[in-house]
């Protein structure tokens, strides 16, 4: 396949080309992988989110204390129907194909992954923005992972600047707060999530995402700040180092239809459950408060008193 014969664009996909080309490099966004390129998709995986698969079987202990793989999502995944053509967002040079992946390179030093495409071009070709079809979305994935990466750096593809038109008007929810009391020692952990703004369809429909940010601070009966805002967990530019996975996330944590060895946890929807820290408190009566924040600012929280005798 070449794509060095003239290319026919539409009026109104030229102009949206250009505004691409001509607006500042700071605020140099682009569009989605799948038509319509000019509208939003749905997003059923989003950054930093835990990504799963157990070795044992599906238990309470396997949950709390089994080995397996565990890593944060390192991009986002976009709902699309298998067979669903895919095209780059950025010109650029194929630099990798596997059987699922297709890597694309640009000559600013930012590149793009696609996952779970079955290829329609080879490594060493040249591919053009919404021009030429990468692949097609293998069954039965139902979805494309792009992941972006400035200077080799992933970086979140949902922050201002990059992918768009993307908007969020979801509020996440802290929706509990974990308290272990071991005399003046307490250890603290939250579970938090955010829902798609756009409606995942088929069976990823109504599943939770993690959050974008997640914070808290522990304040004594008068309101005084007793631990300063702390921050657990923020993607909302690049991801925590892959060996603080169980220092961020605490145990019991799952994705979506998690992966255990013989058992694939079907329409299970997620649990994200973070490590807040381990206190030794002087005794009296707190409240800890967690909030939760998504890539657009959207925030919720929670509040729980803490009495230590």
């Amino acid at each position: 396949m070449t794509t060095s014969a003239p290319i026919r664009l539409s009026l109104a996909l030229f102009v949206l080309l250009a505004a691409a080309v001509c607006s500042s490099p700071a605020l140099a966004s682009y569009h989605w992988p799948v038509k319509p390129f000019d509208r939003e998709h749905p997003i059923r995986g989003s950054f930093g989110d835990p990504r799963t698969v157990f070795f044992g079987p599906p238990t309470q202990d396997t949950l709390l204390h089994g080995e397996g793989d565990f890593q944060f999502h390192f991009g986002v995944d976009i709902s699309a129907p298998n067979g669903t053509p895919v095209y780059p967002v950025r010109s650029g040079l194929v630099t990798r194909v596997t059987d699922e992946e297709i890597d694309v390179a640009g000559a600013d030093g930012v590149a793009f992954q696609y996952w779970h495409l079955r290829a329609a071009v080879r490594s060493g070709e040249r591919v053009t923005a919404y021009a030429t079809v990468l692949g097609r979305i293998m069954k039965p994935c139902g979805h494309v992972h792009l992941t972006e990466l400035d200077n080799g750096i992933i970086v979140n593809p949902l922050q201002r600047g990059h992918l768009s038109p993307y908007t969020d008007r979801t509020k996440p929810s802290v929706t509990a707060i974990r308290v272990r009391r071991a005399g003046r020692l307490v250890d603290l952990e939250a579970t938090a999530q955010d829902m798609p703004s756009t409606p995942v369809p088929g069976v990823w429909h109504d599943l939770p995402v993690t959050p974008a940010l997640l914070e808290w601070r522990l304040v004594d009966a008068t309101g005084r700040d007793v631990v300063p805002t702390r921050v657990v967990y923020d993607v909302r530019t690049h991801l925590p180092a892959p060996s603080t996975f169980w220092s961020v996330y605490a145990r019991g944590t799952h994705q979506n239809m998690t992966t255990f060895t013989h058992f694939y946890a079907f329409r299970q929807p997620g649990v994200y459950l973070f490590r807040l820290g381990d206190l030794a408190l002087r005794p009296g009566t707190y409240r800890v408060i967690v909030t939760a924040v998504d890539i657009r600012g959207n925030h919720g929280s929670r509040e729980q008193q803490v009495v230590v005798d």
